[in-house]
């Protein structure tokens, strides 16, 4: 029994089902891929002068340009900000927490959103900025 030598293959009969797999591949991540959840209501951070970047996540406390609050993406009021800051704290060991605040907010709503943090038990706080133009 003889068989005929296998043809050569050209570029694009090899090349093709590369293209299709990375088309599927790139299809899939764009519709099940999602990086960061988004926050529950509009924030533009202040600049800041610092490159830092933020460490990893543990409890972000946002302030909304109309002040108002959520924590982890669930919009809240103050009263249940400083029990929902207490329970969390109590409960874990080491939690960082960062203040996203808009930078239209109010100088004094945002003083006051740390005062009531701190009351709650918080002892090191973040604010993150975003870097400015120099």
């Amino acid at each position: 029994m003889r068989f005929a030598p296998p043809r050569p293959k050209s570029d694009d009969e090899r090349i093709l089902p590369l293209i299709n797999v990375v088309f599927l591949l790139l299809i899939f991540f764009m519709l099940a891929g999602r990086l960061a959840a988004s926050d529950p209501f509009q924030i533009a951070p202040p600049e800041s002068a610092s490159e830092g970047a933020s460490a990893a996540r543990d409890l972000v406390v946002l302030v909304g340009a109309d002040g108002r609050l959520a924590l982890d993406g669930a919009v809240m009021d103050e009263a249940a900000l400083r029990t929902a800051l207490a329970d969390r704290l109590s409960a874990g060991e080491d939690m960082k927490l960062h203040l996203k605040a808009d930078g239209n907010a109010q100088a004094t709503r945002v003083v006051a959103v740390m005062e009531l943090l701190r009351e709650a038990g918080v002892e090191k706080l973040k604010l993150l900025t975003v870097p400015g133009d120099r």
